[in-house]
């Protein structure tokens, strides 16, 4: 697996920026994907998750309501769609691919991170 986050940058609160996380490996179909994030001198902590079938979708309360998780297995894509932006969005976000089927928010589920994509919204 190799996974590429990308689409992050400088938007103002209220703004809108689409991630995404491809597979270039083309091997995370039958696997759950999460987006995390880590703000700077903070831990990482989970944002959202879905399950390879992409019925199953979870987000972090912090999120719900103004981000929205998809995936399209036959792009090998995964994509984290974040409207109403603020400042406390401001992070490095990374994508990663689960050892299950299963929809999770815990990190340790996870096996294979991506490079990460910042994000940062201005007041």
């Amino acid at each position: 697996v190799q996974l590429q986050a990308s689409g992050g940058g400088l938007v103002q609160t209220g703004g809108s920026l689409r991630l995404s996380c491809v597979d270039s490996k083309r091997t995370f179909s039958n696997n759950a994907v999460g987006w995390f994030r880590q703000a700077p001198g903070k831990e990482r902590e989970f944002v959202a998750t879905i399950a390879w079938r992409g019925g199953d979708t979870y987000y972090a309360d912090s999120v719900k309501g103004r981000f929205t998780i998809s995936r399209d297995n036959a792009k090998n894509t995964v994509y984290l769609q974040m409207d109403e932006l603020k400042p406390e969005d401001t992070a490095v976000y990374y994508c990663a691919v689960s050892r299950s089927s299963s929809a999770t928010s815990r990190a340790s589920q996870y096996r294979y991170w991506g490079q990460g994509t910042l994000v940062t919204v201005s007041s």
